[in-house]
């Protein structure tokens, strides 16, 4: 098993692309630890999973200094977490826009500088491809991944010999899509997939296993690599 004896610890655990690496970690050998604000959800998820539950607020300082405390020396963190809000450029509410910073950007910064990350360790941050890809009326969320990528290159060099990553996904079909009508659901996913050169979306294991791949390739560091079906050529 790739992460026998390993320590990994995944903020963003509960649900999604950060619940697959979870997951995928534990049948790897690893002894993993998810972390997420809602505390119902996350142990429920971790019970039936067979991981240790933390709940942590990525926004708040404290909260992600106290998860970490709380977890030690570790080998490998991954931040999926995010609080994603958008809308028209010249409308979307300050407010709304703060969030997204608050829980994509400086979430993965609070975590960056809390974690204490065995040398030859790994962070792994999930950026997003509208980073390089933008559409209307999210241009809050393509400026947070870009800056998610910018911070990956930044702490490979601050933190070695930790080895920092960013995966950068397309679209993906998880939780954070719940909130739409079924039916409105289904078929942005079904047209997204025909334009796509593989012929379908992504699921969260697709992003987690190259997540892994960040943790054990030892000779990954400052890069950023876009999973998403192709949609960067098509």
């Amino acid at each position: 098993m790739l992460l026998a004896g390993k320590k990994v610890v995944v903020v963003g655990g509960s649900s999604g692309i950060g619940l697959a690496t979870a997951e995928l970690a534990k049948r790897e050998g690893a002894d993993v630890i998810i972390a997420s604000r809602n505390a119902d959800r996350l142990n429920a998820v971790a019970e039936k999973s067979g991981v240790k539950a933390i709940p942590a607020d990525v926004t708040s300082d404290e909260s992600v200094a106290s998860l970490f405390r709380a977890c030690g020396q570790i080998d490998h963190v991954v931040v999926t977490a995010a609080q994603l809000r958008t809308g028209p450029f010249k409308t979307v509410a300050m407010e709304d826009v703060r969030a997204t910073m608050e829980g994509k950007f400086w979430g993965a910064w609070r975590v960056a500088r809390s974690a204490d990350i065995r040398p030859g360790g790994s962070l792994t941050l999930v950026s997003g491809f509208l980073s390089i890809r933008p559409r209307p009326n999210s241009a809050i969320v393509g400026a947070a991944n870009g800056a998610i990528e910018s911070l990956a290159r930044s702490l490979a060099l601050e933190l070695a010999p930790v080895r920092v990553n960013a995966v950068s996904p397309g679209i993906i079909d998880t939780p954070i899509r719940a909130a739409m009508p079924e039916e409105a659901r289904r078929d942005m996913l079904a047209k997204t997939a025909a334009g796509l050169p593989v012929g379908r979306v992504g699921v969260g294991e697709d992003i987690a296993r190259q997540i892994l791949a960040f943790m054990t390739i030892g000779f990954a560091t400052g890069s950023i690599v876009y999973i998403d079906g192709g949609a960067l050529i098509a």
